[in-house]
């Protein structure tokens, strides 16, 4: 299984969407959030420069966004098509992301919503809750966390 990851292009933007709301639905059905708001604060949130496409074995599976902020990388996406999870990709795509970030002395931040089932990936990775709101969890890994996951 070889996965990279590749710049994103402006074009990509219909997919990471696609990608988002299809995995994002159930969330947004249960929080019984506003759909025209979430699409408007996707489009004003998704910056290209900033996001990279997972590739699986010459396909497009997934995406993840994030950027430096402070002393953390801050991871603000990560998603995985469907069909593609279960199989280890999030996984090894976060122990790059983390084995980045260690590299250049960096924490890595992210902030999930409570319900989510990728909190559990989250806390096997290292992370740990630094406080919450009424919907989210924010979380950080510093890089001495040395807790890699295999597949």
């Amino acid at each position: 299984m070889q996965i990279t990851l590749r710049p994103a292009r402006t074009q990509d933007f219909d997919y990471c969407a696609s990608l988002y709301f299809t995995g994002m639905k159930a969330i947004i059905q249960e929080l019984n959030l506003d759909m025209a708001a979430q699409l408007a604060s996707f489009r004003q949130q998704w910056e290209f420069t900033q996001v990279r496409i997972i590739n699986l074995d010459g396909s497009d599976v997934g995406w993840l966004q994030s950027n430096a902020l402070g002393d953390a990388v801050f991871l603000a996406q990560l998603f995985v098509d469907s069909s593609f999870q279960r199989r280890g990709i999030g996984t090894q795509v976060m122990n790059r992301l983390i084995g980045e970030a260690t590299r250049a002395g960096r924490a890595v931040t992210l902030a999930v919503v409570k319900i989510n089932p990728a909190l559990r990936l989250y806390e096997r990775l290292g992370f740990h809750i630094t406080h919450e709101d009424d919907r989210k969890f924010y979380m950080r890994r510093d890089p001495a966390a040395n807790t890699l996951i295999s597949d």
